[in-house]
């Protein structure tokens, strides 16, 4: 939108002025309503133009879809009504053929583009001869239809090569969950709207008991199938849910689940149940200690969850790892820890 409107206002802030130049200025003596009429034009283009640049949000959103079909409309009647076919009038159009290449769909690219192939056979079948006329509008046409081939071609390189650098940048090489970068990013929105009343945010954050272990013993190849035999059995158990698996580095995992404590007690069952069903690593599938905090059950702000679900975490590896706490749950006491009672 903001490259939209930037150039919905360069056009009519440019504009403007040159017609005003070149239509009114430089034809005095022409007709007088036909001068009024172009400069009643130009200044409303300049106003447009002032609304696109500093008040955008003030036009309606179908406004931006349809301003390069209304740009082919003024350019034709700008050009009738001052009676030019030039070839320097006509590549006007080239503006709104651009707009929609650049920033509408290509069936709105399209319909511009047949548009502008309309408004200049208007132009030049009423100021031409015929031979010539068909000539300037073919070529035209053609020129306008080539180069919005060109331009939807490159937006669409463009468009899958974005594509390419934004799953670089926020996913997992290894495991091809998301990295911290992702995770960071979708847990103060979920966490905000937890708090303001929307379904809850539950943190799981995960380790995976006795990694170094696993590569010490096995080697570092076998730790990374580990690692993905994890983030699989993450992701398998969260399908159908809304959902955010992240590795955040080494063998530590989380998921942001939009769900309630208990979802996220059997979420993360689940999780502990598919990895168990792993064949083919190197000593049975690891073990894992998993810590929960929910918002806004146990905390009410992104760095609060974090907090109380890594708390959760560390009272599961001290009551033995390879097992689930959620936060504000009471550790389960040992004999060792049952308080003994005093004679009084």
């Amino acid at each position: 939108m903001h490259g939209a409107t930037r150039a919905v206002a360069y056009l009519m802030l440019v504009g403007g002025p040159y017609n005003l130049v070149t239509g009114v200025l430089m034809k005095l003596g022409q007709p007088l309503a036909e001068l009024i009429a172009l400069g009643v034009t130009s200044l409303g283009l300049v106003i447009m133009g002032v609304i696109c640049w500093w008040r955008p949000k003030a036009l309606p959103r179908q406004f931006w879809s349809a301003v390069s079909f209304l740009a082919a409309a003024v350019v034709t009647g700008l050009n009738l009504a001052t009676e030019d076919a030039t070839t320097g009038a006509q590549l006007f159009y080239l503006w709104p053929l651009l707009y929609a290449a650049s920033f509408l769909s290509r069936r709105n690219t399209i319909v511009t583009v047949l548009a502008i192939s309309a408004g200049n056979a208007l132009v030049t079948f009423k100021y031409l001869d015929v031979t010539r006329a068909v000539n300037d509008w073919a070529a035209m046409t053609v020129a306008m239809a080539m180069t919005a081939w060109v331009v939807l071609n490159l937006n669409h390189r463009n468009d899958k090569l974005r594509t390419v650098l934004q799953e670089q940048a926020t996913s997992d090489a290894l495991t091809g969950v998301a990295n911290r970068r992702a995770f960071d990013q979708a847990l103060q929105p979920a966490v905000r709207s937890a708090a303001n009343g929307d379904d809850p945010a539950s943190l799981v954050v995960v380790d995976v008991d006795h990694f170094k272990q696993i590569n010490d013993t096995w080697g570092h190849a076998a730790g990374d199938r580990a690692l993905r035999a994890v983030a699989d059995a993450l992701r398998s158990a969260a399908a159908g849910t809304d959902h955010l698996v992240a590795r955040l580095g080494g063998d530590e995992f989380a998921v942001l689940l939009r769900s309630g404590p208990k979802d996220a007690f059997r979420y993360a069952e689940r999780a502990r149940s598919a990895l168990a069903a792993t064949e083919g690593l190197p000593g049975g599938p690891p073990k894992l200690s998993i810590g929960i905090g929910t918002t806004p059950h146990h905390a009410t702000c992104a760095e609060e969850l974090q907090r109380v679900a890594d708390a959760a975490l560390y009272q599961a590896k001290d009551g033995g790892r390879g097992r689930t706490a959620v936060a504000g749950t009471p550790p389960p006491q040992t004999v060792e820890q049952v308080p003994v009672p005093t004679a009084s």
